[in-house]
């Protein structure tokens, strides 16, 4: 078996993690609320509003139509972050980004002649990830 079809079955493996499960389900979910999706959709057409705002000659904007866009975007972000959908979501995708970073780390070790047996499952706090000039892993 070569590397290629390890990684293969490392990506399938992954597909089963229940953090990757748990991923999909809370993407599922919040793709199909309505109610989150429309402030979604007022959220980035608000966005568009403002940046076309931005856009125009200095002397053309309008200030008090800059500063209401902004804090309806941030009124209307607020919401969206405390939507039990959104939550679920981001709470999810956290859980799969540090799963994906703890195999990107182990395969980072690896790459720089660590022994992938042994390291931490994450890199250790102040880590960047490349072992060429540390050896704090062992």
């Amino acid at each position: 078996m070569n590397t290629i079809d390890l990684a293969r079955q490392l990506g399938a493996a992954l597909q089963q993690d229940e953090r990757y499960v748990r991923f999909q389900e809370a993407s599922k979910a919040s793709d199909t609320d309505g109610e989150l999706q429309s402030r979604i959709g007022e959220f980035n057409t608000m966005r568009m509003e403002l940046s076309s705002e931005l856009h125009k000659d200095e002397s053309e904007r309008d200030a008090d139509k800059l500063v209401a866009l902004e804090n309806d975007i941030k009124a209307v972000y607020d919401e969206i972050m405390a939507m039990p959908n959104m939550i679920a979501y981001n709470d999810a995708k956290a859980g799969l980004d540090e799963l994906v970073g703890s195999v990107n780390f182990i395969i980072s070790v690896a790459a720089n002649g660590g022994d992938p047996m042994t390291c931490p499952d994450r890199a250790p706090s102040g880590c960047g990830g490349s072992c060429s000039t540390c050896g704090g892993c062992g």
